[in-house]
């Protein structure tokens, strides 16, 4: 009979497997059920043994909310950066340099530039130990916890690998996850990331691994270095380690003549367009190691290899008009209208011109010619005028100064790119887009409740207000075009369960401005009910942590407005959460009057969760240090500036020991 680790293990050593084959060979081996079924039997064993924890468990792929600050590590090997070419004539003379220097035969590795953040992998005996960016070359962010949840990344190896080697590449985020990351943001009014590089730079970098684990990032690796590499090639190298369980571009090919190097440019310079992740360019490196060695490096880059980049695709064609969108917030974001043109693969008929301060920027008149480009390849906008081609032009384009739905004065604030329109409860487009909002499924998740739903609602005025959801009727929902009564029934089940939802999602679902769904958390666990919020002043708001004067403004303006207080009566009364659960509530007044300031990176608890329990025990959270704080609860890496400024005032440090003992030494009196 199997020990439990015995059963830990070959399940961990299957569900690798599965993953390889699904994620890296595209060549599921078993269903998502069945995967499912032993990664479940895998966490049960595992939170039955804990002993037998292992980072690098399959089941560690969903990440962790546990906040860890990045520490620093230097690299191994310097990452240096490629000189860059732009054009066949460039490329020819690399390679002529390399053919002179090296004076004998030569091939050529060509490998596609994914558009992505760079990664350097540690491994020992099989398992990744260390997972380091780019940084400035000479050291790094340890993003070990966030890249164990990269699915195409391996956690352990298979086959005949070195017992320490690194291996550097690309993380990436694919298209379709960018454009539905994309979605959500804009849904929620959210800056969007301009390319999948940024959109994946930043996941890589943020606090909550379980989030990263949700955006689904990619990975291809190529570059392999160690002492003892199996073999004396650059793309046997990658041929072993593809062998080993990493993801290698199938698209990498090994060139003997200049003449397929620049076929190889030709071909991927169209294909590029097909492909599932963003690319900007190429990579070309000498195979040979030891040729490498012997070509050496200049102070910032190796001659042995060279990046070449696509042009930038661009088009020119005729400015017909500018109109201009209402966001949910009141946000105007004006639109250029365009003869079609072919862009990318795509036909672009519309282009964002952002804000007036674009507009004036670029000096558009009405007929003018302007060059269209899309930025990381998706989303197009308008980088210059053709002023040679000015010569039947129209009037200038003037940023409007009414709104162009319900015609009141727009307002510009200080510090501010957009335009807003003041009137958010009489401006349709703002009406149905709170709507939109209140309903998504981060808020109130009310299904069924669709754009168009909401709209044909809105028409027959059945809709003015998120309130009147919790009035809708079967039979009125029943006789709307394309619903019927099942579909109408399931809509009214979706309202009655969205009462249930807790009081940090229907604070989000309001819609208050600047207030997303992190603000909506701090908010609700400083105040814990909607009475407390209501009455709370600016100065009371701006003391929670990370809020700032604007948003708590913002706050205070949305309150004070009487249509917002009907509204929220009714929403009560229609028996929507508008108080922290008990389990949330005050459990002591130990820290009483204290201010408590954390830093630093815990074991026990992640820091949102010791920030509630400061509260809950009657503390204040502080963001700063001060003469006024009395306490630094300190984790691991506490920043140096806090560290300095707590020792010169006297301040009393605290580890997370010592806090624990303290809380749990008051609810035992």
């Amino acid at each position: 009979m199997t020990t439990p680790r015995e059963q830990i293990e070959q399940l961990r050593n299957e569900l690798n497997a599965h993953n390889y084959s699904y994620y890296v060979l595209n060549a599921p081996t078993i269903s998502d059920f069945e995967f499912d079924a032993k990664l479940r039997q895998l966490q049960k064993l595992e939170a039955d043994y804990p002993d037998y924890f292992d980072p690098n468990s399959p089941s560690q792929r969903v990440g962790s909310d546990l906040n860890e600050a990045f520490v620093q590590v230097a690299h191994s090997y310097p990452m240096l950066s490629l000189a860059n070419t732009y054009s066949a004539g460039e490329v020819t003379e690399f390679y002529e340099r390399v053919r002179k220097a090296l004076n004998d035969d030569f091939e050529v590795v060509c490998e596609l530039k994914y558009d992505g953040t760079s990664i350097s992998l540690t491994y020992e005996n099989g398992s990744l130990v260390r997972a380091v960016t780019r940084g400035d070359g000479v050291q790094g962010d340890d993003v070990t916890s966030n890249v164990r949840t990269i699915q195409t990344i391996p956690l352990r190896l298979q086959g005949d690998y070195p017992s320490k080697f690194e291996i550097r590449g690309e993380i990436l985020m694919p298209w379709d996850v960018f454009e539905s990351l994309n979605r959500e943001r804009e849904a929620q009014e959210e800056p969007l990331f301009a390319n999948p590089r940024n959109a994946a730079s930043g996941t890589l970098k943020l606090q909550n691994s379980a989030e990263v684990a949700r955006r689904k990032l990619d990975a291809y690796l190529y570059y392999l270095l160690g002492d003892k590499l199996p073999m004396d090639t650059h793309y046997d190298n990658l041929k072993k380690a593809a062998e080993w369980g990493f993801k290698v571009s199938p698209a990498m090919k090994k060139c003997t003549s200049l003449d397929e190097v620049l076929a190889y440019i030709d071909y991927w310079d169209k294909e590029r367009k097909n492909l599932p992740v963003a690319t900007d360019g190429m990579v070309l490196k000498v195979n040979n190691l030891l040729q490498q060695k012997n070509l050496g490096y200049t102070a910032k880059s190796p001659r042995w290899a060279i990046a070449y980049k696509f042009q930038a695709e661009k088009a020119c064609t005729r400015l017909n008009s500018v109109s201009y969108q209402v966001g949910r917030t009141g946000a105007i974001t004006p639109v250029a209208n365009l003869d079609p043109v072919q862009l990318s693969g795509t036909v672009v008929k519309r282009a964002s011109l952002h804000n007036a301060d674009i507009i004036a920027g670029l000096d558009l008149h009405i007929g003018d010619m302007v060059f269209v480009e899309k930025g990381g390849e998706i989303i197009p906008k308008i980088t210059a005028v053709d002023t040679d081609a000015r010569v039947l032009i129209g009037d200038k384009v003037q940023f409007i100064k009414t709104c162009p739905e319900c015609g009141s004065t727009l307002v510009r604030d200080d510090g501010e790119a957009a335009h807003y329109c003041p009137n958010e409860d009489g401006c349709s487009p703002q009406i149905k887009g709170k709507i939109e909002h209140f309903v998504s499924r981060k808020a109130m998740n009310i299904d069924g409740l669709g754009t168009e739903t909401i709209a044909l609602l809105y028409e027959k005025g059945l809709l003015r207000n998120v309130a009147d959801i919790y009035d809708l009727k079967v039979p009125d929902l029943a006789r709307l075009e394309r619903l019927g009564t099942k579909s109408a029934h399931n809509i009214k089940e979706a309202i009655d369960v969205s009462k249930q939802v807790p009081f940090t999602r229907v604070l989000f679902a309001l819609g208050i401005r600047y207030v997303g769904e992190t603000v909506a958390k701090k908010l609700a666990s400083a105040f814990h009910s909607i009475e407390a919020l209501q009455a709370a002043t600016v100065e009371e708001l701006i003391a929670v942590d990370e809020i700032g004067e604007r948003i708590a403004q913002s706050v205070k303006a949305y309150f004070e407005k009487p249509e917002h207080q009907e509204l929220i009566a009714r929403l009560k009364e229609a028996g929507l959460t508008f108080e922290m659960a008990e389990t949330n509530l005050p459990l002591s007044d130990t820290l009483s009057g204290l201010s408590i300031v954390i830093s630093g990176t815990f074991l026990h608890h992640s820091r949102d969760e010791y920030k509630l329990l400061i509260e809950q025990h009657g503390g204040k959270n502080v963001g700063s240090v001060s003469a006024k704080t009395d306490y630094i609860l300190a984790g691991d890496n506490m920043g140096p500036a806090k560290l300095e400024k707590a020792q010169k005032l006297g301040v009393k440090i605290i580890n997370e020991d010592d806090f624990l003992h303290l809380i749990s030494h008051s609810k035992n009196q």
